[in-house]
């Protein structure tokens, strides 16, 4: 007779041998979750906010009225309770780890991550001592924000980022900026936010011909990253960079 048992010999939910699956959770095969501000302009791919972007299931949870202006231009003022609610309920329903969708809040990093006791990755700009230790002497990392002026020394210490770090902002373009945090209109020009968001890689370097290597601040630039690869020459790191990485932590590939 044919061995029947077999095809249940195998356990992908459990403990590798035995044959339980392990629960406790709402949701499955999503270690990740990322805390979205409240927006409705266009996610495209690449953006942090379109679920094609990952190579990997995710869980999203929005932040009633975490607009990108209150976060960007008002250091998300008054909203630490909202995302720690809204960081628990991810852990909740399964999330292993957290990210979010704007890197200014890195000024929460320490209040998240010790509000939800897993480890917490609120911004790109967590790469820059990284990427700065790759780089040769006399060479420094730069990073490309969507808001400069709003970029304070309190949003790097948070995370371990020299205050003298050169910046460059969109906020001076005719659309990235406007559109994305502003909401003057909910439809992207796709063009002319790259232009904005090269323009302000090739100010930054022109200013600081030390810079080595970029990081992109915001979440929304990832789909401009190779545009300002060619424009500056320079290796280009944002939020795509270090949530898979993040991620690798979580599910390391079984060789």
């Amino acid at each position: 007779m044919p061995d029947q048992t077999k095809p249940c010999q195998t356990n992908p939910f459990g403990s590798p041998g035995t044959n339980i699956a392990r629960g406790g959770k709402s949701l499955y095969g999503a270690p990740l979750g990322i805390l979205m501000l409240e927006a409705r302009f266009p996610r495209v791919p690449g953006d942090m906010g379109n679920g094609q972007t990952w190579p990997f299931p995710v869980l999203y949870r929005v932040v009633r009225g975490a607009s990108p202006d209150r976060v960007v231009c008002n250091a998300a003022e008054g909203l630490l309770d909202a995302f720690i609610e809204a960081a628990r309920d991810l852990v909740d329903l399964g999330a292993e780890a957290l990210t979010t969708n704007c890197g200014f809040l890195s000024i929460y990093q320490r209040e998240l991550a010790e509000a939800v006791k897993v480890p917490v990755a609120t911004s790109s700009m967590m790469q820059v001592p990284w990427v700065q230790a790759t780089l040769p002497p006399g060479q420094r990392v730069g990073i490309v924000t969507v808001n400069s002026s709003g970029l304070t020394p309190a949003h790097l210490s948070a995370i371990g980022v020299p205050a003298d770090t050169p910046v460059r902002g969109t906020e001076n373009g005719v659309e990235f900026f406007r559109t994305l945090i502003k909401a003057e209109k909910t439809d992207l020009d796709l063009a002319l936010a790259c232009q904005d968001v090269v323009g302000a890689a090739c100010e930054l370097v022109a200013a600081h011909p030390e810079v080595g290597a970029i990081v992109l601040e915001c979440t929304n630039m990832p789909p401009y990253a190779a545009a300002v690869r060619e424009a500056t020459g320079r290796p280009v790191y944002d939020i795509y960079s270090l949530v898979t990485w993040f991620h690798a932590g979580l599910r390391p590939q079984t060789f």
